[in-house]
């Protein structure tokens, strides 16, 4: 009640904008419905408007927002925990609040926590003061996670019209806040740490990986092994379609690569993931693929248990009728799937 006249409000309307054109996007029950179309037994749960809380100055505000978040997120994933793996946020800027936080939503079942993949410039993830931060995460059991919008502060995106910041700054974004982490030894002090990047894509990692180990180690470093093998060892990323990253996982990532479908976001393969994951990974050995579709998402977010099976699907003429009038979204919208 404290904040309520200062609480940040949607004004993007339900069924009509971009992000909300399914009624999944916040309803438990009619996503279960869409999962079940696209042939998926689980999801990792991101938030999607929430990010804008992370930009409140007032830092105090700030939490009140994400207590509420993932009070909701809680209820969200209690109506299907088995196909709802959903993630708890917090703010970093008071690390014990972060911590309490974080404790209170893995103990109530959410199963893991997402934190700014871009942290304030002054605090980088090397500072020693995120340190109980990692420990607690550490001891729960609770996977870091940082999506490809989640930052500090505001910055300005797209200065001259040009899509710098997807095909630039979230990779740019992930680069810098793992070596941090990795370089300053979190991984190396927290071996039973995971860290994961969502929506960053996977095909920049191999050569990242290669100038990381070779600066890092070329100077002196405290580090007992390279980069590289912290990052095999406890982080992870995911992509949507990435060719490059499916052809790397021929010889590399094959354990630390996850895909992703993004529902209910318009750049999603739903509800085609079933065919679209054959054109893609299609020409894996089968126990890769299963890895990169599922078996490592379990072993992260699943304490290495299988989801169940997915639920049998609805008749498709609702959602095909739906696609006639939403072109631009999902798997329609690839141009190899678009009719004339």
């Amino acid at each position: 009640m404290k904040f309520r006249s200062r609480a940040l409000q949607v004004k993007e309307r339900p069924f009509e904008t971009n992000h909300l054109l399914r009624a999944g996007c916040w309803d438990p029950y009619e996503r279960l419905k869409d999962l079940a179309l696209d042939g998926v037994s689980a999801e990792v749960l991101y938030p999607t408007f929430a990010v804008r809380a992370w930009l409140i100055d007032d830092h105090e505000l700030q939490e009140a927002h994400l207590r509420v978040y993932n009070d909701w997120m809680i209820d969200f994933c209690s109506v299907a925990p088995h196909r709802y793996w959903g993630l708890g946020m917090v703010s970093l800027w008071n690390v014990e609040h972060a911590t309490e936080e974080m404790r209170r939503f893995i103990e109530a079942g959410l199963r893991g926590v997402d934190i700014w993949i871009a942290p304030p410039e002054r605090l980088p993830y090397s500072d020693e003061r995120y340190e109980p931060f990692w420990a607690a995460a550490e001891e729960l059991g609770a996977t870091v996670n940082m999506h490809i919008n989640g930052r500090a502060e505001s910055r300005e995106r797209d200065p001259a019209g040009i899509p710098i910041h997807s095909i630039n700054g979230h990779k740019n974004d992930a680069m810098n806040s793992l070596l941090h982490i990795i370089a300053s030894g979190v991984l190396e002090r927290h071996p039973r740490l995971n860290v994961a990047v969502a929506e960053a894509g996977a095909g920049w990692v191999p050569f990242w990986l290669q100038e990381a180990d070779h600066y890092t180690m070329s100077r002196r470093s405290t580090l007992s092994m390279p980069p590289s093998e912290y990052f095999k060892r406890q982080v992870y990323c995911t992509f949507i379609s990435d060719a490059v990253g499916a052809y790397l996982l021929q010889d590399f990532g094959q354990d630390n690569f996850m895909w992703s479908n993004d529902y209910p976001h318009p750049a999603c393969t739903w509800p085609d993931s079933n065919i679209l994951i054959p054109e893609e990974l299609g020409g894996l050995p089968a126990e890769v693929q299963e890895k990169v579709v599922w078996r490592t998402a379990a072993r992260v977010y699943n304490n290495g248990e299988p989801p169940a099976p997915p639920d049998p699907s609805e008749d498709r003429t609702e959602v095909e009728n739906w696609l006639e009038h939403h072109r631009d979204f999902g798997a329609s919208a690839r141009p190899k799937h678009r009719t004339a």
